[in-house]
């Protein structure tokens, strides 16, 4: 314990949810959930406006949607909150070069080291002045703070939410922990808790007055030592700049259960590929292979294997996943699969025996390669022979055969849909940025708008639209702001060594997070940093002619001829779709009616429209937000009452 408060502890406020609302500000003010959208799909955040309801991190999707059913329900766009967050670990690394990221969004700064003077008036000026550098730097909001210990700043961090700062006065640790619940403590979770509350222990006062050989006597000698520490308010836990991460892996959750045993194998292959691609962004080999294996049941099992030396050879991991997986029977129906590698260390030792296993592969490749290429040859002088002959006939009419499929093969893959996710940028080549509200049933809604914009227009385009591409995120800061205020938070890189962002040139951070993690895909809420689990569990669910995008379960059917193109995946949930209801209107939330009778078809309208089908809204009732132009026959926009 440090006799000044010189440990900050820094929050942002409901980061993925607010950095959302920063991008569209059609959605500023409501609220918005960021989650996988899938039946299976889990709430990573939520804004303040959805907490009302009751929405909170870790809640399942589907219950999220029966809750505040009118939220924009949005995937998360982990390049976005990276950007974000290099550049607010930026400004962390100006303020001491102590600094302990706990996610994208958290931190601990030492800032004693950082040569802070150790006043409770010094302390509280850095961290007011980290708080506006934030909001200068990024347009979002942090909560901060200040207090002798890691565990007293967290907690002071807590009750500074949203936008605040607490600062806890050394020797008045007791009297503040006293009344809050045992849970408040790290390290009490679920289990502990109901452990100590058998014992009639609920509060931390009362955690305290049993004594350290009563905690002991529950909860066994180091965590029940521990304990008794941090309800006496004690934690001499330092700030530590490098956490060595003790393994990492990848998992992913399945919208429906894996029952055949190609596909298993094939996703376990495609896991173990991406989980070395971690492992070599993180400049580290592995000795211990690990597959997680989760059933239909929710049972779950592991399986390792430890090889010879360390490796981060993808066909290495790839053999001792796949002899893994082999012992496992998954035909009941597994939910859940991952990879991991652990045994972490900075140097590989080359496997021989799987080296000269993937030799012998590379040589039946190359063998049956040669052989393809001989019967291509050797097909080759067939033809020219027949066309030889050909010379020698009559002309007449010809019909290459395997010119007709090659084109039919390109124009099937060429006809395919793409997918949209809601809340994923795209850009048209007339209308410019944008963003998904919905898609489905061979439809795209589109709100045209950019993060220094007004609320912009919605419209509706084919799924297969040749003028919209998908996009990279703008910054949340108009560029010629941004630079002027010390650092955009673009898509270039923020804070290396020479550069300056906000009040300062800090060296840049380290990137936290793993690449591609969704916090909310079977229980994740991405609090992990190169491990855990919680990456993006397959594509989402696109709704096929009778679906939607990443429909929840529990949401009322979408779909049908008469029915609304992509609801769940977007914004507004309200029942649509009877014939004079509106394609793909599930996004809106902006106030603005939007579409009037000569944008019902045409450019706004969905494909099929002509101008001498739009009709003029029903009257009464106005607009609900972010109603939308008329479905492909041209029916007017209608209104609830």
């Amino acid at each position: 314990m440090r006799g000044a408060p010189t440990i900050l502890h820094l929050d942002m406020d409901a980061f993925y949810a607010s950095a959302e609302q920063a991008a569209k500000p059609s959605l500023r003010g409501k609220p918005v959930i960021v989650g996988g959208l899938g039946p299976r799909g889990v709430v990573a955040t939520a804004s303040y406006e959805a907490r009302v309801f009751g929405v909170h991190s870790a809640m399942a999707m589907a219950q999220a949607r029966r809750l505040c059913p009118n939220a924009a329900f949005l995937t998360p766009r982990f390049t976005l909150y990276r950007q974000v967050s290099d550049a607010v670990m930026a400004l962390l690394h100006t303020l001491s070069p102590l600094v302990e990221p706990l996610s994208l969004d958290e931190a601990f700064v030492d800032l004693e080291a950082g040569g802070t003077q150790p006043t409770a008036e010094a302390a509280r000026a850095v961290g007011e002045r980290l708080r506006n550098d934030i909001r200068a730097v990024t347009g979002l909001t942090g909560s901060v703070g200040l207090a002798g210990s890691k565990m007293l700043a967290k907690i002071a961090s807590e009750q500074a939410k949203p936008d605040g700062l607490v600062l806890i006065e050394p020797g008045t640790e007791r009297d503040l922990l006293g009344p809050m619940p045992v849970r408040t403590l790290p390290g009490v979770g679920p289990a502990t808790a109901e452990a100590l509350r058998r014992a009639g222990i609920h509060t931390v006062a009362e955690t305290r007055e049993a004594g350290e050989a009563e905690l002991v006597r529950l909860l066994g000698r180091a965590h029940g030592a521990s304990l008794f520490l941090m309800a006496n308010g004690r934690d001499e836990r330092p700030v530590v700049a490098e956490r060595d991460a003790k393994s990492i892996s990848v998992e992913d959750t399945f919208d429906v259960d894996l029952t055949d045993r190609t596909r298993v194998q094939l996703e376990i292959a495609r896991l173990a590929d991406r989980c070395v691609r971690r492992l070599r962004e993180a400049g580290r080999s592995g000795r211990t292979v690990v597959i997680k294996v989760r059933r239909y049941d929710f049972s779950t099992l592991t399986r390792s294997e430890t090889l010879r030396g360390p490796t981060d050879d993808p066909g290495v991991v790839r053999e001792a996943a796949a002899r893994l997986i082999e012992g496992v029977d998954t035909t009941a129906g597994v939910r859940l699969l991952g990879v991991g590698v652990s045994g972490l260390a900075d140097y590989t030792q080359e496997d021989l025996f799987a080296q000269a296993a993937q030799a012998a592969q590379a040589a039946q490749a190359a063998e049956a390669a040669q052989a393809a290429r001989g019967a291509q040859a050797a097909q080759g002088a067939r033809a020219a022979h027949e066309a030889l002959e050909d010379g020698r006939r009559t002309p007449g009419p010809a019909t290459p055969e395997h010119v007709a499929a090659g084109a039919g093969e390109a124009s099937e893959g060429a006809g395919k849909p793409r997918r949209w996710l809601p809340g994923s940028d795209v850009r048209h080549a007339e209308y410019g940025a944008g963003w998904v509200q919905g898609s489905g049933v061979g439809r795209v809604t589109v709100r045209f708008e950019e993060p220094w914009s007004e609320p912009g227009r919605v419209r509706t385009f084919a799924v297969d639209d040749p003028a919209l591409e998908p996009a990279e995120p703008l910054p949340l800061l108009r560029p010629e702001e941004a630079a002027g205020r010390g650092g955009a938070v673009g898509l270039d890189r923020v804070g290396g060594p020479e550069e300056v962002v906000g009040r300062g040139g800090g060296v840049g951070s380290d990137r936290v997070g793993g690449p591609g993690e969704v916090a909310g895909r079977e229980g994740a809420v991405d609090r992990e940093r190169d491990v855990g689990p919680g990456e993006v569990a397959g594509p989402e669910r696109v709704g096929g002619p009778e679906g939607a995008v990443g429909r929840g379960v529990g949401s009322d059917r979408v779909g049908g001829p008469g029915e609304v193109a992509g609801r769940e995946g977007s914004v507004d949930l309200e029942r649509v779709g009877g014939p004079e209801e509106v394609a793909g209107q599930g996004g809106g939330v902006g106030p603005e009616p939007v579409g009037g009778p000569e944008e019902a078809a045409g450019r706004g309208g969905a494909a099929g429209a002509g101008p001498a089908d739009a009709r003029p809204a029903a009257p009464g009732g106005g607009h609900q937000p972010g109603r939308e132009q008329g479905r492909g026959r041209g029916q007017p926009v209608t209104s609830s009452p």
